[in-house]
């Protein structure tokens, strides 16, 4: 579904254009680093060597920890910041193909070889209809399929190339908490919006800064800016950070990335589109029961996103 990526996309410079003259805030880098920060504390000690072992594959290790001398700052740093390589990689200097999604090397699994964005492996939309709008086939490539390739494919004994397990962690690090914001796993269709919300980025909402922003950038925008690893981690440990949080360990053990994306629809539709967000695409005033409950989703499904990564890559590596 590319028009859901190139809506994103305006919702994100949107965004960044409204920070020149308000603050800035994204479940971007700050959102993606405070969820790898807190996996990372969870994860045991012989796991963060292999885990630092397959990052130094990556070509930004060096720029990950620049400046770092102490050696267990640095592992910590390259692993918080390698949770935002794959939205790094959207950006002119990485000079990644922009490809879609019915690509004949959509759904490969190859590497750091692999040139493309694979914007698509960022969420998949489970598309439903309030009023009776038709809805389209469902993608075959999605953050499902490439995430349970990707979860294969780390273990050693996958017989799998140290680049693509390399490759398939920093993905894995990365769409692990893009699976657990709500609008990454909702597509809506109505009349008004017959061909899609695209996860929420057709619809406008005015939270209380006032300054109108579509529906996908507000929930993407609860963790704050685009900070640095030492501002992630900051943030994380602060009272009541998202280190703070309690996680129900049976729910921290689901490991099927599709339950994932299942939890995450039924969220979006209970929350991301309650009252006031409209049908349309106009923007609407949120109220303050609509901010507080999503801030509680949000913050919960941060540190739910957290206990899962951590069992995943321990369960991988270990």
């Amino acid at each position: 579904m590319t028009p859901r990526r190139s809506l994103g996309i305006l919702a994100c410079i949107a965004l960044i254009l409204g920070s020149l003259t308000g603050p800035a805030s994204a479940w971007w880098d700050a959102g993606h680093m405070q969820i790898a920060y807190v996996a990372y504390k969870k994860l045991d000690a012989s796991v963060k060597d292999k885990v630092d072992v397959l990052l130094r594959l990556n070509p930004d290790y060096e720029k990950w920890t620049s400046g770092i001398t102490d050696p267990k700052t640095a592992k910590l740093y390259a692993f918080v910041h390698a949770a935002t390589w794959a939205d790094d990689i959207k950006t002119k200097e990485y000079n990644y193909t922009r490809d879609k999604v019915d690509s004949p090397t959509a759904g490969q699994n190859i590497g750091y070889s692999d040139k493309n964005q694979h914007a698509y492996w960022h969420y998949k939309d489970l598309n439903w209809t309030p009023d009776g709008t038709p809805l389209p086939p469902p993608d075959a490539v999605d953050l499902v399929t490439q995430l349970k390739l990707m979860i294969a494919a780390l273990p050693a004994s996958s017989g799998a190339s140290d680049d693509v397990r390399s490759y398939d962690l920093v993905w894995i690090l990365h769409l692990v908490g893009d699976a657990h914001q709500p609008l990454h796993g909702s597509g809506r269709y109505t009349r008004q919006i017959p061909d899609g919300d695209a996860g929420g980025n057709a619809e406008q909402v005015i939270p209380a800064t006032g300054e109108p922003v579509a529906l996908h950038a507000y929930w993407d925008s609860l963790f704050g800016g685009y900070v640095s690893p030492y501002g992630a981690i900051f943030d994380a440990d602060a009272r009541e950070g998202l280190a703070s949080l309690a996680v129900n360990e049976v729910a921290a053990k689901v490991a099927d990335p599709q339950k994932w994306i299942d939890e995450s629809a039924e969220l979006a539709k209970q929350y991301a589109y309650a009252a006031p967000v409209s049908l349309g695409n106009n923007p609407v005033l949120l109220t303050r029961d609509y901010e507080t409950n999503v801030r509680n989703i949000a913050r919960s499904q941060a540190a739910l996103a957290a206990a899962r990564l951590a069992n995943l890559i321990n369960n991988a590596l270990k």
